[in-house]
């Protein structure tokens, strides 16, 4: 497989990923509504999600991606602090 075949692929794939969403999305009750999917469709829909991602990944490995490390535009991870707030107690 080439890289041409690979994103054509890649791009399959995360079109069926998003319909799939969206499909989901769709269907989804609102508002305490009983689900119109049975349980043995909601199940292949996880399953299929979970091939799709598992396909991705297998790709992102042959094009030599690393999905662990973020992305950043300048190259550089933002600085930021972790502040924790802490509530007073009551006397």
């Amino acid at each position: 497989m080439n890289k041409e075949e690979l994103s054509k692929e890649q791009q399959i794939l995360r079109q069926m990923r998003k319909t799939l969403g969206n499909v989901v999305k769709d269907v989804t009750p609102m508002g305490g509504r009983p689900n119109p999917l049975t349980a043995n469709t909601i199940q292949d829909i996880k399953d299929c999600f979970a091939l799709i991602s598992d396909r991705e990944k297998e790709l992102a490995d042959k094009l030599g991606f690393e999905q662990a490390q973020p992305y950043y535009k300048d190259g550089e991870p933002p600085n930021a602090n972790v502040i924790n707030f802490v509530k007073p107690t009551k006397q």
